[in-house]
């Protein structure tokens, strides 16, 4: 097994951009994927957008006979790896998502609920890289000894399940242990945020709600309009809708007839609300996922047009950053970048 610090590199060598797109549970399609790997940035596909094993087989060979066809028509460009997400403690379908995975040797696959050191092993027995969802120190510990690759640190602020982590204090701790990729999750949006999370001891930043809010997300048009209507004060957390705490949209509590603030009082200790009937299991497909970074979204581009966004604004972030830490004289730096979002 190579070290971890050339996984890094690997990973770095494979794109154009340092950024992950998130698994964004019901709204993450082929199309989204594909056209994130076509701008040189790592685009994933959960296991569980499908309701059967079957049709994640089916949308894997999607996604790599597209990979095919970019890399056949334009043999010089950057096409970013992709990555798997499998969930993998109480999951009745773990074995055979796993082997579906392997099975199309998917090059990344992004682990949540702690991965055996035995599933790792047969990721690593294809040459697949693993990255570890983790949201505190044991977690992380746990991953590591598994043999995870990376880590992807879940702080506050992000769409969906999270943490009360501060990503300060987070990769600070992670570093102290690990000399690995690590993934920054929570609260990123722009290209700045990007540059600020490999300023902080971070590789990469992961983005979900930015990219939930793009013409190439399967999220309800309603979802992606309200994702730009909001601010961070719109988002509540709370475990009332799912098994862990988790960010959502505080108008879609309301137009389901929930008191939103009363959600948010309770927080984490709100009792769990039972979907309706036949619905189990779907309450995000009616009380909306995403994070605090709502505030710094205000469109709904394509995927190729938000790449373009975020490349600018990170090569514009990295030159300031270097004007004001003194490594490049000022009169050297160019002109002011344009706003972010």
């Amino acid at each position: 097994m190579a070290a971890k610090t050339d996984v890094t590199d690997r990973l770095k060598d494979a794109t154009s951009l340092p950024l992950i797109v998130a698994p964004l549970f019901l709204n993450s399609v082929p199309e989204l994927v594909l056209a994130s790997v076509k701008e040189g940035i790592v685009g994933s596909i959960p296991a569980f957008g499908q309701y059967t094993t079957q049709g994640y087989d089916e949308w894997l060979t999607e996604i790599d006979s597209g990979i095919a066809q970019m890399k056949s028509a334009n043999p010089a460009a950057k096409i970013a790896p992709y990555a798997a997400n499998l969930i993998f403690n109480k999951n009745p379908r773990i074995d055979a998502d796993l082997d579906v995975v392997i099975k199309h040797r998917v090059p990344i696959v992004m682990a949540s609920a702690e991965a055996s050191r035995e599933q790792i092993e047969k990721i690593h027995a294809y040459g697949g890289i693993v990255l570890h969802d983790v949201a505190n120190l044991d977690e992380a510990k746990r991953a590591i000894d598994a043999g995870a690759d990376g880590l992807i640190a879940i702080t506050a602020g992000g769409g969906g399940q999270g943490s009360t982590m501060n990503p300060f204090v987070f990769v600070n701790e992670l570093r102290r242990i690990f000399d690995g990729p690590i993934a920054l999750a929570g609260g990123l949006a722009t290209g700045r945020d990007i540059a600020a999370a490999e300023s902080i001891g971070a590789d990469f930043a992961i983005m979900g709600t930015r990219f939930l809010a793009t013409k190439e997300s399967r999220a309800d048009p309603a979802y992606k309009q309200m994702i730009v209507d909001s601010n961070a004060s719109d988002i509540i957390y709370t475990s009332a809708f799912t098994a862990q705490p988790a960010n959502f949209l505080k108008d879609s509590m309301t137009k389901e007839g929930f008191d939103a603030e009363k959600i948010r009082k309770d927080g984490t200790a709100a009792p769990r609300i039972v979907p309706p009937p036949g619905e189990k299991s779907k309450a995000w497909k009616h009380v909306w996922a995403a994070g605090q970074t709502v505030s710094h979204i205000n469109d709904i581009p394509s995927v190729a047009e938000l790449a373009t966004r975020l490349k600018r604004e990170y090569a514009a972030a990295k030159r300031e950053i270097a004007v004001k830490l003194g490594l490049v004289p000022a009169h050297q730096a160019k002109p002011k970048p344009p706003k972010f979002g």
